[in-house]
């Protein structure tokens, strides 16, 4: 059996389900080399109401996909001498300097807070080490939402991002809203809206045009709905789309896009920053991107905090991850083949990818599936990983 054959057959395993539990809707898989495509496929429906095929081009909500192409356009700025990456962060954006760290709760559950021991840097929100979290992976931003009337980081509005570090900037990793963070630094600086800055310096340049915040009208044409699992069954839920006009371009999960188009993406990085219609980023930053920034702190298991939008989430559980500019890094040779040194992410919404510059292969494996973490297309996914590298260990 070919590799073709071998991944068609993971795809479609995933969309059957096992057990009597049903698969995901519809599954989409892209894997690369640094020049040509290896792998394009498709399984399933976009929507179990419309039985509309799931195809290679199908558009998906990236969400945290989405911090990769955020994360390259400050890089670039950082590349060009435009900021620091230890810059404080309220430079360029004065309210993040309001932000206040969580001391704990009252016995009333009112928060106490206090004012942070240092200022939050670029470096900071690059690295998830600013203090901010989402409140779908811990347990104290429920809380402290639900006392202060937090809005969802969905909602696109600057209050969802007025919320508390959960600890003094440097401390510690905590997944969070830092790269929503990153993004109004982007606008401060360049004085455009994100999605214009990322059009403008990362989309167009990768010939990515069926990417965008905003869904335009061959591209809601062929979007997939995000389906929610609850006691194994699957309710689409057509309604959930991000903001269209909305109140912050949100740096950390505002794209849609198919994995035809995120695969360009992924071969910028393999090809050291080079793109279809030239350079984006140098060797030398994108070396440094793909390095371990967060010294002797490690990447940590993220709780499913709200059940409905996630499960307890942890990559090859027992290894050591860290974390680069912006992305998380196996530090040992992991399972599916991927060497220790490659970088990975994934997206809210059941996306994720992987990036192996040392053997030159990457891939991107996309549903729309909430829960995060959802049993058939996470174990899909590290089955298509796997597959491709055996494939490449038989020819090498």
């Amino acid at each position: 059996m070919n590799m073709i054959e071998t991944i068609d057959g993971v795809l479609n395993r995933a969309v059957a389900g096992k057990g009597g539990r049903p698969g995901a809707p519809g599954v989409v898989a892209v894997a690369a080399t640094r020049d040509k495509l290896i792998y394009q496929g498709a399984s399933g429906v976009r929507c179990l109401s419309s039985g509309i095929p799931m195809t290679p081009d199908t558009v998906l909500a990236l969400m945290s996909c989405t911090k990769g192409i955020t994360g390259t356009a400050m890089m670039q700025l950082v590349e060009a001498g435009d900021v620091n990456l230890d810059d404080p962060a309220k430079t360029y954006v004065p309210e993040i300097g309001e932000i206040r760290v969580l001391d704990g709760f009252d016995a009333d559950g009112e928060p106490r807070v206090r004012r942070p021991n240092v200022d939050i840097t670029i470096r900071h929100l690059m690295l998830h080490t600013a203090g901010f979290g989402y409140d779908f992976f811990n347990y104290d931003l429920v809380k402290f939402g639900q006392a202060m009337n937090i809005p969802s980081v969905v909602t696109a509005t600057m209050a969802s991002l007025r919320s508390v570090l959960l600890f003094d900037p440097g401390t510690r990793w905590e997944y969070g809203t830092n790269i929503d963070w990153v993004g109004k630094v982007l606008e401060a600086v360049l004085r455009k809206r994100l999605g214009d800055i990322l059009r403008e310096r990362v989309l167009d340049p990768l010939g990515m045009t069926e990417t965008g915040y905003k869904l335009t009208p061959s591209m809601l044409a062929r979007r997939a709905t995000i389906h929610q699992r609850e006691d194994g069954a699957m309710t689409p839920m057509p309604e959930f789309v991000l903001p269209q006009e909305p109140e912050q371009h949100m740096g950390g999960h505002f794209l849609y896009g198919p994995a035809t188009d995120y695969i360009k993406f992924i071969q910028m990085i393999l090809n050291d920053g080079s793109g279809p219609r030239g350079r984006l980023l140098t060797k030398a930053t994108v070396d440094f991107m793909t390095t371990n920034g967060l010294a002797n702190l490690k990447v940590t298991r993220l709780p499913g905090a709200i059940p409905s939008l996630s499960l307890d989430a942890e990559f090859f559980p027992g290894m050591p991850k860290s974390w680069g500019f912006t992305w998380m890094i196996n530090d040992l040779d992991a399972p599916t083949g991927r060497p220790a040194g490659a970088v990975a992410w994934a997206g809210l919404a059941n996306t994720y990818y992987w990036i192996d510059r040392k053997n030159g292969v990457g891939g991107f494996w996309g549903s729309q599936i909430l829960p995060f973490v959802d049993e058939a297309s996470t174990n899909g996914y590290l089955e298509f990983e796997t597959a491709v590298y055996s494939r490449l260990n038989r020819q090498a």
